[in-house]
């Protein structure tokens, strides 16, 4: 039995590859609507959280905030449902010490974590083709492959526990600079007497190519782009900026970035 927590955006195209894979698949979601929507899937719909995890070999938990990730792994009763070893495994992007906090817990009634924070979105997850980073022992990561190549394609351990979610926060502050810069090479282009659109399409037949540009480019300028993704990416520099904070790490050169990108998500900003 697979139990998967927050069945929004993300989760639900999960909790449709794992029945087509031929999991069992227990679910609940967050609110009332959800949860709705989930009865129209191939899966047992409970209403709370700890019921998911009863009998469970595997949980995912797939909300949207590391606070939400703490409210359910340690505040729910979801690990005093879930059975002695069965796998606890946290997709939500977020602070590498919740999943330790989380696993510490855990540990004491023989549940494994691991963190395999997500990148890509829904159509990738319904097309299984969204990358995880995953973080955990070598024994845990290999007894849960299988389920998650049921959706993930690729599936990359990167380390021990909490490693999942340090790649994940290096790849998406690279990627924030990255539209950062875009933002200052808008500003250069405009000062050259270029249209932006023009620009930006010719540059992604260049050297200069990236999926953040191919982002910028199909919302038709950079403040377009930093604003639809502001959301998601603000959240997650927050943690970025925290976890930095608390290790002494240097953002060094991706830190004027990371500002031009803070500043073309301001209204009236960016051109």
């Amino acid at each position: 039995m697979i139990g998967v927590v927050g069945a929004g955006r993300m989760g639900l195209p999960m909790v449709r590859r794992l029945a087509e894979a031929g999991h069992r698949v227990r679910a609940t979601g967050r609110t009332p609507e959800t949860r709705r929507a989930l009865t129209r899937e191939p899966a047992q719909v409970v209403p709370d959280v700890a019921q998911v995890g009863e009998g469970a070999d595997v949980v995912l938990v797939c909300v949207h905030t590391d606070g939400q990730v703490r409210e359910v792994c340690l505040d729910s009763g979801l690990l005093t449902t879930m059975p002695s070893g069965s796998t606890l495994v946290v997709h939500t992007t977020g602070s590498p010490g919740t999943v330790q906090a989380v696993a510490d817990r855990a540990a004491a009634r023989g549940i494994g974590v691991v963190d395999a924070p997500v990148s890509g979105g829904p159509p990738d997850v319904a097309a299984g083709r969204i990358t995880l980073y995953v973080g955990g022992a070598d024994d845990t990561v290999a007894r849960i492959r299988p389920v998650l190549r049921s959706y993930g394609d690729p599936v990359l351990h990167v380390g021990p526990l909490g490693s999942g979610q340090r790649v994940k926060l290096v790849n998406n502050t690279v990627f924030a600079s990255q539209i950062g810069l875009l933002a200052h090479a808008a500003r250069l282009g405009r000062q050259l007497g270029l249209d932006e659109r023009l620009l930006l399409d010719a540059l992604t037949h260049g050297s200069a190519s990236s999926r953040a540009l191919a982002g910028v480019v199909r919302h038709g300028s950079v403040t377009g782009f930093a604003r639809s993704t502001r959301e998601f990416l603000g959240k997650d520099m927050d943690v970025v900026h925290a976890v930095a904070d608390e290790l002494g790490a240097d953002l060094g050169a991706l830190a004027p970035a990371l500002d031009a990108l803070s500043d073309a998500t301001v209204p009236g900003n960016g051109g």
